[in-house]
């Protein structure tokens, strides 16, 4: 697999980092390939590691001749909307980070408004 070939694939998975008060650090995941993370005081170097991850975790998938799972967020599948609209891009990265917490997209929304106080 080429460069440009991991490097297409690799960006076809949502990746996020976002603060960690609880650790006192960025963290950065990308849950559809691993259940790990990645972490730092540096917010851009955060996302320069995990992008460097899912790269070499892509490679070593292929090399091992595991087809690499197909992005469950992919962009295609969301229409924006879950009872409410709202931007396509914020519905993929909530179904990220529903998936990263094990729950439900619906679960996921519902404690987060919750939380909010709304």
């Amino acid at each position: 697999m080429t460069r440009k070939e991991v490097k297409e694939r690799a960006a076809r998975y949502i990746k996020f980092v976002e603060w960690s008060q609880e650790d006192n650090c960025f963290i950065g995941r990308c849950p559809e390939l691993f259940a790990g993370a990645v972490h730092g005081g540096d917010e851009a170097k955060v996302y320069g590691d995990l992008c460097d991850t899912v790269d070499e975790w892509i490679q070593l998938l292929h090399k091992d001749g595991v087809l690499p799972p197909e992005p469950a967020t992919d962009p295609k599948k969301f229409s924006g909307k879950f009872v409410l609209r709202i931007e396509p891009a914020l519905h993929r990265r909530l179904a990220a980070k529903a998936l990263a917490s094990g729950e439900s997209l619906n679960s996921f929304c519902v404690k987060k408004l919750s939380e909010a106080k709304v």
